[in-house]
Parts: C-alpha cells; sequence; structure tokens
C-alpha cells in the first residue's frame, strides 16, 4: 500500500517523466521497471533527465551525438549558471553517466561523454549524533503531557526504541509491516528478537531487536487494533488508522526530542547515526556496524571511526593531566 508521500513522489515523476523525449523516457522507464527504483528515486532521476534535455534543446545539440567537450562544457555551466552545489553536481553527472551506459548497452551510442567527468570536491561533514546518556534519555522518555493519547505515546515510543536500538532507516521504519507476508517489506519478529527489513537497492537485511524495544513493541501491538484498519498491515498507523508516514515521523520524532528535552533538532538519521557511533565505540567492530546499517561498502561506515576518535579525543581532554589547559597559578593566601 502507497503511503501519502510515496504516491506524491509516484506522482511526481509520473508528470515529470510525460515531459521526456526518447531515448530519455524509455530509460527512466527501464529504471522503474529493470532496477524497480523507488518513487522518490525516480523523481531525482527525471529532474536530472529533464535538466540534460533542456541544456540539449538550448545548444541545439542531439543527445546520441554528444562529445566529451559538450559533456565538459554543460558540466561547467552546472556550478556556473545552474549554481550547483558539488553534492548536486555529482548527483546530476551520475545519472547522466548512467543514462549513457545503458545508451551504450542498447547500442545508440559508441562512448559515453561524461566518463572521467567529476564534480568538484565537497567538503563531508560529520553525520550528528547524540551523546550516549541523550539517546538513552531519549529512547526511555516517557511522554504524560495531558491530554496525550496513550496509544500515540506507546507507538511513538517504540519508533524511538526501533530507531535507536537497530539502526534502521525512516524508510525502513516505515516499510514494516505487524506481521510477516510474501508482500511485506519489512516485519519484526518477536520470537527471535529481529527486524527483517528492505533497505537501499531492495536489499533484505535482519538486525537485532534489544530487549527494551521488544517490550516497547509489544505494549504498541497491544494497542495497535485500537487506532489500525482492519485491513491496514503497518505496523505503525496513524489516527486514522492508515500507515504512518515518513514526514509524520519525523514530526513526531521532533515533538518527543522536544518534550525530552534534547539540547538538539533530532531527525530519524541522527537516531541511526547514534546506534552507529555507539556501537562502534563500545566494540570497535567497523565491519560488523557496517552489516548492520546495511551499507554497501565498508568507505560509507568508516566516517564513524572520526566519530569514535572525536569521542576519545573528548575524554583524553577531560581526563589526562597532559591535555588539561594549565590552571592560573593560585594566588599566595
Amino acid at each position: 500500500m502507497k503511503t501519502p508521500e510515496s504516491a506524491g513522489a509516484a506522482d511526481a515523476a509520473s508528470a515529470q517523466k510525460e515531459t521526456l523525449k526518447e531515448p530519455l523516457l524509455g530509460h527512466l522507464q527501464w529504471l522503474r521497471v529493470q532496477r524497480r527504483l523507488a518513487p522518490r528515486s525516480l523523481t531525482i532521476y527525471s529532474d536530472a533527465l529533464l535538466r540534460l534535455q533542456a541544456l540539449a534543446e538550448q545548444d541545439g545539440v542531439a543527445l546520441l551525438q554528444l562529445t566529451p567537450a559538450q559533456a565538459r562544457r554543460w558540466a561547467a555551466r552546472l556550478h556556473g549558471e545552474a549554481g550547483l552545489g558539488p553534492r548536486s553536481i555529482a548527483l546530476q553527472l551520475s545519472v547522466w553517466r548512467g543514462l549513457y551506459r545503458w545508451l551504450g548497452e542498447q547500442g545508440q551510442v559508441l562512448l559515453n561523454p561524461f566518463v572521467g567527468l567529476r564534480a568538484p570536491k565537497a567538503a563531508k561533514p560529520l553525520p550528528k549524533a547524540l551523546a550516549v546518556d541523550d539517546a538513552v534519555q531519549l529512547a526511555s522518555f516517557e511522554d504524560r503531557s495531558p491530554g496525550l493519547d496513550p496509544r500515540i505515546e506507546a507507538r511513538d515510543h517504540c519508533i524511538v526504541e526501533l530507531l535507536y536500538g537497530c539502526g534502521l532507516r525512516v524508510a525502513e521504519l516505515e516499510g514494516l509491516d505487524a506481521r510477516a507476508s510474501g508482500t511485506a517489506r519489512g516485519w519484526i519478529d518477536l520470537n527471535a528478537a529481529e527486524a527483517h527489513v528492505l533497505g537501499k537497492g531492495s536489499k533484505r537485511r535482519s538486525v537485532p531487536v534489544g530487549q527494551p524495544a521488544l517490550l516497547a513493541l509489544r505494549r504498541w501491538l497491544d494497542l495497535r487494533p485500537q487506532l489500525a484498519r482492519a485491513d491496514e498491515p503497518a505496523l505503525f498507523v496513524g489516527p486514522r488508522g492508515g500507515r504512518l508516514g515518513a514526514s509524520q515521523l519525523r514530526v513526531r520524532l521532533r515533538q518527543r526530542a522536544l518534550a525530552a528535552g534534547m539540547p538538539a533538532h533530532v531527525h530519524p538519521h541522527m537516531l541511526r547515526h547514534s546506534f552507529a557511533s555507539h556501537l562502534l565505540q563500545s566494540s570497535g567492530d567497523l565491519r560488523a556496524v557496517q552489516e548492520l546499517l546495511g551499507h554497501a561498502h565498508i568507505s560509507t561506515t568508516q566516517v564513524y571511526t572520526q566519530l569514535d576518535f572525536q569521542h576519545l579525543a573528548k575524554v583524553y581532554d577531560a581526563a589526562h593531566p597532559r591535555a588539561r589547559k594549565p590552571n592560573k597559578e593560585r594566588q599566595p593566601t
């Protein structure tokens, strides 16, 4: 069943697809059917292909005859005229490179004009993670605000426990069903204490579920029938009984974090970062963290070693006598 957010993304992708011309339209269709890209990803690819089509029309260039020199000029215009940042440029070039790779496989072009073109290097900001005490405080928090529906409280508590305790992406959490089935994107096996989720690239993985999250889940499952529609498979539902969307999850988490007195704006991915950083601090096992997060490449996980080093540096600065700033000499009394 489509969520409002995914349905909106699909509508946007469909609307954009209607304005694309061949061979771009055929490539987008291939991405949808063969690659099975998510609606949001299709929208991003559509935007990039539309930009390429517009550049070709402006310059009167046939896409199937595009040269590397023209491709370089277009890449430069992404920064100069469009004002895109390094990450956005890298995304555009990746989509365009993939298009011409597909065209080459179809025998429509002899070379890929975007091979070798790279975006300017972008600074890599470290992911923001909560301190261990703050994360535990948020996960353990019980909102006793007057008038708050206890069913909503149980649901939101369970959401936080799973985000922090399992390191799930918001899309993975949103996709969980209450029961395992052939159509379920994900579910939680209470007996085995495992969450089975569908991650990026339609890759499935299993993640252990800790005891606090299991207790919160059982509490929510006891109350869920009072909110969920009879035919609704989703684990997490809203007041109207349908699947809780990603935007709603973000809003609920932000409100809960404020009520819990968190020192910073908290979003779902921050709890995923916290899960990874705290696990790495305790275990030092980078490969295990990679598997639990569902990262395809170890380099993606290595960013957490920097967070771990920052943590160790703070411990050093606070505890080692040679790291402390010299105190002012005491005045004689």
